[in-house]
């Protein structure tokens, strides 16, 4: 009996505590809303709009034999390293999620269903396989994967909900970020002088920010109704753009602590799987650092949107399957796709 009304009392006051926790929240949000000024469209309203630009395929890479999943540049500007459905650099798992190049571009990391982020040696004096290592390991599939400022240590996202900093040369374990509810699906370093931050998204609807030294999430941002598949920083680290399942791309900044701009059309009803910004001024594209943002589709385009204005500056046509992958050159004179159509594009 005693048993009883103590279950009684401890649901009595979960529930109690529940409610003043949502009480608190909403009270939260009411303050936050006292602190916006103007809605960053009407701010932006005397800046020039981006009349449409030329922008054209130039290559299409094709050796794969399964869709695409991931794509990531080499810091020389001259090569891209994929990974697809497909058996992958050896890897021994098919569906190899996650790859990322190395900042020396001397290795690459992937991973997929394997549970684990693999690294290969690029030598052409013996095969990169057999001096590959494992590095990493999580208790479900490998969702991410990016190395830090060097190749000593990686970071990687999973669907176990964490995601984790690791020593590549001992391969232990120096930072785990528990607070997701779900799949961790992207992840992306701040480009800011001190990298210490990172943004995670995941299939909770939430995006997460991070500080890699103590472990500890420092914003948490939402306002998505379904899946974030894919976060990118803005170029000056001050803000992330998201894409998600509910076919919208959205920014937020880190200063606002807010949602500041959503990239959406009624006409556009397939969800964003990649979101990549513009990075330099260039003469091919003739575009400023951060104004556009491109976002690779499940109908198979990747729309272009103005960052500031939030309108669509144009549409490509890019594949005959969904755009699951994509990102902007280094020197951002290219934008490479890649797609379940088992190929890869590169656009200028």
């Amino acid at each position: 009996m005693a048993s009883e009304n103590l279950r009684v009392d401890n649901q009595e006051t979960i529930e109690a505590l529940t409610r003043e926790a949502e009480a608190l929240k909403k009270k939260l949000e009411e303050e936050k809303a006292k602190l916006n000024d103007v809605d960053m469209c009407v701010a932006t309203r005397p800046i020039e709009g981006l009349t449409q630009f030329n922008i054209k395929q130039r290559k299409v890479l094709k050796g794969h034999h399964g869709k695409v999943l991931c794509m990531n540049w080499s810091t020389d500007k001259r090569h891209i390293v994929s990974s697809s459905q497909e058996h992958a650099v050896t890897m021994p798992t098919t569906w190899v999620m996650a790859c990322s190049y190395g900042p020396t571009g001397d290795v690459v990391a992937c991973g997929g269903l394997d549970n684990k982020c693999t690294i290969y040696p690029l030598t052409f004096e013996e095969d990169p396989a057999s001096k590959k290592k494992a590095v990493a390991t999580h208790t479900s599939y490998l969702s991410c994967c990016t190395f830090t400022s060097s190749d000593k240590q990686i970071l990687t996202g999973s669907g176990d909900s964490t995601c984790a900093l690791w020593d590549v040369e001992s391969g232990q374990l120096i930072q785990s970020f528990h607070g997701h509810a779900g799949d961790v699906m992207s992840i992306d370093l701040s480009p800011s002088e001190t990298g210490n931050l990172f943004v995670s998204g995941g299939c909770d609807k939430v995006a997460m920010v991070w500080d890699m030294r103590t472990g500890e999430c420092v914003q948490v941002f939402e306002g998505h109704e379904s899946d974030i598949n894919s976060v990118r920083f803005y170029p000056s680290g001050d803000a992330f753009a998201t894409g998600s399942d509910d076919a919208t791309c959205r920014l937020f900044d880190l200063r606002a602590d807010r949602e500041v701009n959503c990239y959406k059309k009624e006409s556009i009803i397939f969800g964003c799987n990649s979101v990549d910004f513009s990075i330099s001024d260039c003469i091919t594209l003739y575009f400023l650092t951060g104004r556009l943002l491109f976002g690779g589709y499940n109908d198979y385009t990747v729309n272009i949107w103005d960052v500031l204005k939030g309108n669509r500056v144009t549409i490509l046509y890019a594949h005959d399957n969904r755009v699951s992958c994509l990102g902007v050159s280094p020197d951002g004179t290219a934008l490479c796709t890649g797609s379940w159509d088992n190929t890869l594009k590169i656009w200028a």
